[in-house]
C-alpha cells in the first residue's frame, strides 16, 4: 500500500471525516442562501467554526495546513491523538501521558503545540446552544415584534413552526395586545368568539375568567385610567408585612406604612 506523502491530507479517520461532513453541510446551506448565523444554529456549531468552513474551498484546506504537512516525531501517534480529541479529551497533559504509555519518545511541549493548533483550527466541542426557556418564549410572545432582535425572532419562528397550537395561541395573544394598546374594548366580543372557535383549552379558561367580570375588562381595554399606582402601593404594603412578620406588632406596621406614604423610609 502506498504511503501518504507529507503534504497529503488524511483520507479517513474520525477527525477528517467529521471535518468533511461539516464542510459539505455548511456549503450546501450556503448554496441555499442561508447566512452564517442560521447555519450555525441549524448545525449546532459556533459561528467561528462555520466561518472557517465557509471560507475553505475544500475540506482539505482545513486538513492540510502549515502544521499538518510537516514531518514530526508525533506523526505516528496523531491518529490516536485525533481519535481521543473527537472523543472529548482535549487536555494536553492527559493526552501526553496517554501517548507516553504507547511509546511516544518526544516531549510534552510538542503535544501541547499540536493540541493548541487543533484547538485553533478545529474546536472540539462548540458550546451547545442553550434552548430557550418557557420564560424566554413567553416574553417573546408578549413583547412587541419590533422589539425582538433577529436571533430572538428567528428562534420564535422556529418554535412556532414546530407547534401549530402555540402558533395559533400566539396569534390570539397578539390580537389581544392590539386591543389593549389601541383601547379597542368594543372589539372584545369578536376576539372572544375567535378564541372559542379555536381548540385551545388554556385560552378558553382565560375567556371564562373574562366573562365573570366582562364590564370591568371592557372598561380596562377602553379607558385611559390605570390602577397601576394602587397596585404599586399594595405591593409595597405586602413587602413591609413580609419584612416585619414575627418581629413587630400592628402599631409599628401602621407607622411604617404612613411614613412610606409620606415619602420617608
Amino acid at each position: 500500500m502506498a504511503s501518504r506523502s507529507a503534504g497529503e491530507p488524511r483520507q479517513s479517520g474520525r477527525l477528517s471525516d467529521r471535518v468533511r461532513e461539516q464542510h459539505t453541510a455548511v456549503h450546501a446551506l450556503l448554496d441555499e442562501g442561508l447566512g452564517l448565523r442560521p447555519i450555525a444554529r441549524r448545525l449546532g456549531l459556533a459561528r467561528n467554526t462555520v466561518r472557517r468552513l465557509a471560507h475553505a474551498a475544500t475540506a482539505d484546506e482545513l486538513l492540510v495546513g502549515r502544521w499538518t504537512g510537516r514531518s514530526s516525531i508525533l506523526d505516528p501517534y496523531k491518529p490516536y491523538l485525533h481519535q481521543r480529541w473527537t472523543e472529548g479529551c482535549t487536555v494536553a497533559r492527559r493526552l501526553f501521558e496517554e501517548l507516553r504509555e504507547r511509546g511516544y519518545p518526544g516531549g510534552e511541549s510538542v503535544v501541547k503545540k499540536h493540541v493548541q493548533r487543533l484547538r485553533e483550527a478545529l474546536p472540539h466541542d462548540d458550546p451547545p446552544r442553550k434552548a430557550p426557556s418557557v420564560r424566554d418564549v413567553t416574553g417573546w410572545l408578549t413583547r412587541r415584534p419590533d422589539r425582538l432582535d433577529d436571533d430572538q425572532e428567528q428562534q420564535l419562528k422556529t418554535i412556532l413552526a414546530r407547534c401549530p397550537e402555540l402558533d395559533r395561541t400566539a396569534g390570539h395573544v397578539r390580537a389581544f395586545a392590539e386591543l389593549m394598546n389601541n383601547r379597542q374594548g368594543q372589539d372584545l366580543d369578536k376576539w372572544i368568539e375567535r378564541v372559542q372557535a379555536d381548540d385551545l383549552p388554556a385560552l378558553h379558561g382565560f375567556v371564562s375568567g373574562i366573562g365573570q367580570d366582562r364590564d370591568a375588562v371592557v372598561a380596562g381595554l377602553s379607558l385611559s385610567y390605570s390602577s397601576g399606582a394602587v397596585e404599586g402601593h399594595n405591593n409595597k404594603i405586602k413587602m413591609l408585612k413580609r419584612q416585619m412578620f414575627g418581629r413587630a406588632n400592628f402599631d409599628l406596621l401602621r407607622k411604617r406604612i404612613l411614613l412610606t406614604a409620606c415619602g420617608r423610609s
